[in-house]
């Protein structure tokens, strides 16, 4: 991170996971309202592990450009084998990347290791790594003050509402509210990465009495005096509202028509159902009315086995009724 790039290209990476996960327990939800349980990550058709394995593959990249790639030397510490000031944060940044690493890799060996407390297990180790993120952004080592401090404080608000919902969603596995909420934060991180990107490293977009400077080998935003400070956080504080209304209108817009969608699929297929319930019906009281307009009327019942006693009993009410209608 610290660059244009470092906070883009991760903030895709939470966009593409927060809109595969928020349409996929709208879905799942859509199809199944009585029985749905929220489970951790989903597979795909195709390939069951692509989400995991993305989320292993974009962590170790990221390791690999925090800590190899991106440094001058192309390793993070000072001759002397210590780690310098200037790369405290790129440790920073990849521990984060190496916590969801660890997720990814254990939810997919819990999967092939089938245990009574996998989904609960998986969950804790996602809530584990909002909860590293959040930690190591709250204490960053990078002076981040004025309106790049301020971009990171709102950040940090967005990760607390990904780890919070997703430590209840241990115990509370059937609550679509709470997975609704979490898939919308994890999209809500990557849409405020990439916004932070632009914001905090294209000059044109940097608010009037700012302007960049170069520290240490990192461009920081700063500000002539105490009035452009004050007029640049409060634009970044109203930038943030506005995307929080956003945000949740797209949500609901998307939750309203997913559901619409899926939603009259499940009709369509419960009224199919219905109509193939009441032709059988249909058929079967056609079979029995057919089979009562055939069966023989008579008051001596076929087939049964009468005995000499019995023919003449009946013979004599048959002549006693004929007597009778005489």
């Amino acid at each position: 991170m610290g660059t244009l790039v470092g906070h883009v290209a991760p903030g895709l990476g939470f966009i593409l996971i927060g809109l595969w996960h928020f349409f996929s327990h709208i879905k799942l939800h859509a199809l199944n309202p009585t029985s749905y349980t929220a489970p951790t990550w989903f597979p795909t058709s195709k390939f069951k592990y692509l989400e995991l394995l993305l989320i292993m593959a974009a962590s170790l990249a990221s390791i690999s450009m925090e800590l190899f790639i991106g440094p001058d030397r192309h390793q993070p510490f000072d001759p002397d084998g210590t780690i310098p000031s200037n790369h405290l944060h790129n440790f920073e940044h990849s521990s984060i990347s190496l916590t969801f690493l660890l997720y990814a890799a254990f939810a997919l060996l819990l999967d092939r290791i089938p245990t009574p407390s996998k989904h609960a297990l998986t969950q804790l180790l996602g809530s584990i790594a909002f909860a590293q993120q959040l930690l190591l952004f709250h204490l960053h080592s990078a002076d981040h003050s004025g309106p790049e401090g301020q971009y990171h404080f709102l950040l940090q608000l967005i990760i607390f509402v990904s780890f919070s919902t997703a430590l209840m969603g241990i115990p509370m596995p059937k609550s679509f509210v709470v997975s609704f909420v979490r898939s919308l934060s994890i999209f809500f991180q990557g849409l405020w990465l990439v916004v932070m990107g632009f914001m905090l490293w294209t000059p044109g977009l940097i608010p009037k009495g700012c302007f960049i400077n170069d520290e240490e080998g990192h461009q920081v935003v700063r500000c002539n005096d105490h009035q452009s400070l004050h007029r640049a956080v409060a634009l970044v504080n109203i930038l943030f509202s506005w995307f929080v209304v956003g945000v949740t209108a797209f949500g609901l817009a998307f939750y309203l028509g997913l559901v619409k969608f899926y939603g009259e699929k499940v009709r369509y297929f419960a009224l199919g159902n219905e109509e193939e319930d009441t032709d059988k019906e249909s058929d079967d009281v056609e079979s029995q009315k057919r089979s009562v307009v055939g069966k023989p009327m008579s008051f001596i019942p076929v087939g049964k086995n009468f005995s000499p006693l019995d023919i003449e009993s009946e013979i004599g009410v048959l002549a006693f009724g004929g007597v009778l209608l005489d």
